[in-house]
């Protein structure tokens, strides 16, 4: 089993050392070593959506990450290209006044989440990362988006800058290389 040694490096470095080594082989395993939460928790999003199987261990203080790729002739391409991707970069949706913006904003992910085409993903960044905070008032229909399959994310980095991270109410803690992976792969990005 191929080791891939990640303890001491920073997000996203774990990773993309795992990225790169499941990206050379059709198929095999790996025992990825962390030593840190965040890491583990990156690696298994990594997993989870590459369709690589993984199982954890803590032992010492580190976390031992074993993930299997197993060669599955998904037609990965043919996925990708129905997937569409929402990047909200903002509270307010649009520039100028701040409270139309607002206003916007909830209007748009309230029509979002009754709409019958929805995105597979939607991801928070900068102060976008409010909008799924406590107090937002948008949480309503972000919990509708996500009860209907829709995959929702915050920006780690975001959340420690706006000093929400422990106010997250709704959605997982994502990463920039997440990020980038889907709205690089997926058939559409709208970007807000």
């Amino acid at each position: 089993m191929n080791i891939i040694d990640c303890k001491g490096l920073r997000c996203p470095q774990p990773v993309i050392e795992t990225k790169k080594y499941f990206d050379s082989i059709e198929s095999g395993e790996a025992e990825i070593i962390v030593d840190n939460e965040v890491a583990k928790n990156n690696i298994s999003k990594f997993c989870q959506n590459n369709n690589i199987k993984f199982h954890i261990e803590e032992k010492n203080g580190f976390y031992h990450i074993k993930a299997v790729k197993e060669d599955l002739n998904i037609k990965k391409n043919e996925l990708e290209k129905s997937t569409l991707v929402i990047l909200i970069t903002s509270d307010k949706l649009g520039s100028g006044d701040d409270t139309l913006g607002a206003t916007l904003m909830k209007s748009y992910l309230y029509a979002l989440s009754e709409s019958d085409k929805l995105p597979t993903d939607l991801f928070l960044i900068n102060s976008g990362v409010k909008l799924a905070a406590e107090g937002s008032d948008v949480l309503d229909s972000l919990k509708k988006l996500q009860e209907r399959g829709v995959k929702i994310a915050s920006c780690g980095v975001c959340l420690d800058f706006y000093k929400l991270k422990e106010f997250l109410q709704i959605g997982e803690i994502t990463n920039m290389y997440n990020i980038i992976e889907k709205t690089n792969n997926a058939g559409n990005t709208i970007k807000l």
